[in-house]
């Protein structure tokens, strides 16, 4: 995980070669090396969570709801969220941070729907953190905002292990994917309190299993709430809009 390799800090993105005109092999064990990289480790998560927790504060001071959506490249994030601001327009004031390495092609997507929208290209990183979403806040999420979306980067991994000061995670996952992805990656969906099923308009014409997709669900993080839906034909969606207007209800 990035947590682990650092790939976010500054200064650490390219590759180290220095020859130093000494040529040796090395018999012996390296203990700096491990040292250094749990140090790395705690420093890079640290930093995030201090960033995290000042956000968290803020979202909190100005009455602001803030989800973090995570999943695969080409679930239906962006899609979904097209949907849903449609239908929440005019009910609930809405604003979304959404992330991806290079373009603002998600960020065009979302316009127009009635919310402020801003788009974070992370360029070299696989992950959104913490500052670039806390320097964004009030920009996007003043003025009344109630319910901050944040759609992260298309991956299972590393968004995981980065908070974003958001209140909770959602993973969302696509019929296309197959029904074992939460046991192939359990860090996410034992962090997600929702999993959101996408395409289930799909369904009939796959080799997919919606017991043996609840049964690895719930076997990672018992009685996760799930929704089923299909952004493209609608079904679903009431029971997904109606659970995000109780979100933000005292």
């Amino acid at each position: 995980m990035c947590k682990d390799c650092g790939c976010n800090v500054k200064g650490h993105s390219h590759d180290h070669a220095h020859d130093h005109g000494h040529h040796h092999e090395h018999d012996h064990e390296h203990p700096h090396v491990e040292r250094k990289t749990i140090e790395l480790e705690v420093k890079v998560l640290a930093e995030n969570d201090a960033h995290a927790e000042a956000n968290r504060s803020w979202l909190s001071q100005h009455g602001v709801m803030a989800i973090n959506l995570i999943s695969s490249p080409g679930t239906g994030k962006t899609y979904l969220l097209e949907r849903t601001l449609e239908r929440l327009r005019g009910r609930v004031q809405c604003a979304v941070i959404t992330g991806d390495q290079c373009t603002d092609n998600d960020a065009r997507r979302l316009m127009g729907k009635g919310a402020m929208v801003k788009q974070i290209e992370t360029i070299n990183s696989c992950h959104l953190d913490a500052a670039r979403v806390g320097a964004l806040l009030p920009e996007v999420a003043g003025n009344g905002v109630k319910l901050l979306f944040i759609e992260n980067i298309g991956n299972l991994v590393c968004p995981a292990a980065f908070d974003l000061g958001e209140h909770f995670k959602v993973a969302l996952l696509s019929t296309t994917e197959g029904e074992d992805k939460p046991v192939k990656y359990p860090t996410l969906f034992s962090m997600a309190p929702v999993v959101v099923l996408t395409k289930m308009d799909l369904v009939p014409y796959l080799d997919w299993s919606l017991p043996k997709c609840r049964q690895y669900l719930n076997t990672i993080r018992p009685g996760v709430f799930v929704f089923e839906l299909s952004a493209k034909t609608g079904a679903g969606l009431d029971a997904w809009i109606e659970y995000l207007e109780k979100l933000i209800k005292p």
